[in-house]
């Protein structure tokens, strides 16, 4: 076989970075996150276990609320292939309908806090001064307490449900959020298209949110995706504690309920694995995305 020639191997070589150097912005970040091999793997996981959530009703032979006879922490079998748990349900169902819950759970509860650091973080950057002074006091205040002691305290006060979780989770973990929404705002805020717009008469609102935001939005989406695994331990953890989602209505959290015997966790794996490691598996998967993402968005990172 004849030898490629020398020029031929060189354009191979530093194919990639001429490719790269004149790249649409969107191309050079698919190529730095595409480049991540955990971030794709974590990717590839997320989109199978929100396609089983979604199609539950297509890959589980049995509801989830379902009691069978004979099933009470039956070994996994052919017909139920991760067994029954202790109330005598099938926990492959369970599992895949649970998925929906604590996937809901944090996406609806990181949509919560991220609205409101865009709003309070942006309205702290921009405006500064007395404005800046309030919210970020306030931010403090609400840092200061133990967050998940606090979840506790008011899904006591509330009682537990599933949309008590969402909005409390929502509603308390915004303070981070925003104090990197504030740092981006007071950052670009001085930037000289932001100039230009003021000395044009262009009114603050526009400013904020028309030419501000989007320079924002890199860092708070890799923000949003640890937010939502966070979430996702956070309601495991209350539902755990009989705080969160109750029974019959499956979650991971509360599916792992059943762990709390020592008899169970011995002899009966079937009934914590599968949610111990749906739980430990789908949360691995979002911060692998969510370190992805941020490498895709720094601009210092290189393609070469």
């Amino acid at each position: 076989m004849a030898e490629r020639p020398a020029a031929t191997l060189s354009e191979d070589i530093f194919d990639e970075p001429r490719r790269s150097a004149t790249a649409t912005p969107r191309a050079r970040f698919w190529l730095r996150f595409r480049r991540h091999r955990m971030a794709m793997a974590g990717l590839v996981f997320l989109v199978v276990v929100v396609l089983l959530a979604a199609a539950a009703p297509w890959v589980t032979q049995h509801l989830p609320t379902k009691i069978h006879s004979g099933l009470t922490r039956a070994a996994p079998s052919g017909e139920h292939i991760l067994g029954g748990d202790v109330a005598g349900r099938d926990i492959w169902s369970r599992v895949v309908y649970g998925g929906r819950v604590s996937l809901s759970v944090g996406l609806v509860a990181v949509s919560i806090s991220i609205l409101i650091a865009l709003i309070l973080g942006t309205l702290s950057g921009y405006y500064g001064g007395a404005v800046d002074m309030t919210i970020m006091r306030l931010t403090d205040i609400m840092m200061v307490f133990p967050t998940l002691i606090l979840i506790m305290a008011v899904v006591s006060m509330l009682g537990p449900s599933i949309y008590n979780v969402m909005a409390i989770i929502g509603l308390l973990g915004w303070p981070s959020s925003a104090r990197l929404v504030r740092g981006q705002i007071l950052s670009v805020r001085e930037w000289d298209f932001v100039t230009a717009a003021r000395c044009l008469g262009v009114q603050d609102r526009n400013i904020m949110f028309k030419h501000i935001l989007p320079h924002v939005l890199a860092p708070l989406l890799v923000a949003a995706t640890f937010g939502v695994a966070g979430a996702i331990l956070t309601e495991a953890g209350l539902s755990f504690l009989g705080l969160g989602v109750l029974p019959p209505t499956p979650s991971w959290g509360n599916m792992l309920n059943g762990a709390q015997s020592i008899y169970i966790l011995e002899r009966h794996w079937w009934i914590w694995l599968p949610p111990g490691m749906a739980i430990l598996l789908t949360v691995l998967a979002i911060n692998f995305v969510g370190d992805g993402l941020r490498d895709a968005f720094d601009p210092r990172m290189t393609l070469d």
